[in-house]
């Protein structure tokens, strides 16, 4: 990694394509591979993700249109801006924490249309933990 520039993204190479190894940027690389998603069939809107690093703020504009899902690095205007800090959008990313329960917590500021978060809650990866609470629930 070059130490001159401490905040750039890594990545690496696997099957001659880059792959991002930031969680919160996978993430967003994936999302914007979607083009789809079924699960927001109903949602229109934007929304901004501020992913805060020390000093540097990283920005995810998701435009998701009858579930047609748009993702690019704008900083513009949108119907819900979704700001916090780094390490907790990589847990987010990563399933290890859940976004909604973050901005209960305090840990993440929440501006505009909060109804785009809890639609963009489905699109993370569910905690293990959650998974496993569900298929006892369901053997229940």
């Amino acid at each position: 990694m070059d130490t001159r520039t401490p905040h750039r993204r890594q990545s690496r190479e696997v099957g001659g394509q880059q792959t991002a190894t930031d969680p919160t940027a996978a993430f967003f690389d994936a999302l914007a591979r979607r083009g789809h998603e079924p699960l927001l069939d109903k949602a229109t809107g934007t929304t901004r993700f501020d992913v805060v690093d020390g000093r540097k703020t990283e920005r995810w504009l998701v435009t998701v249109d009858g579930g047609t899902i748009a993702v690019s690095r704008r900083n513009v205007a949108a119907d819900c801006v979704i700001r916090g800090d780094k390490a907790l959008f990589d847990r987010i990313a990563s399933g290890k924490s859940n976004a909604v329960a973050a901005v209960l917590r305090g840990d993440v500021d929440v501006e505009g249309d909060w109804r785009l978060l809890v639609r963009m809650q489905r699109l993370f990866p569910s905690s293990p933990a959650s998974v496993r609470s569900a298929a006892r629930r369901k053997r229940s």
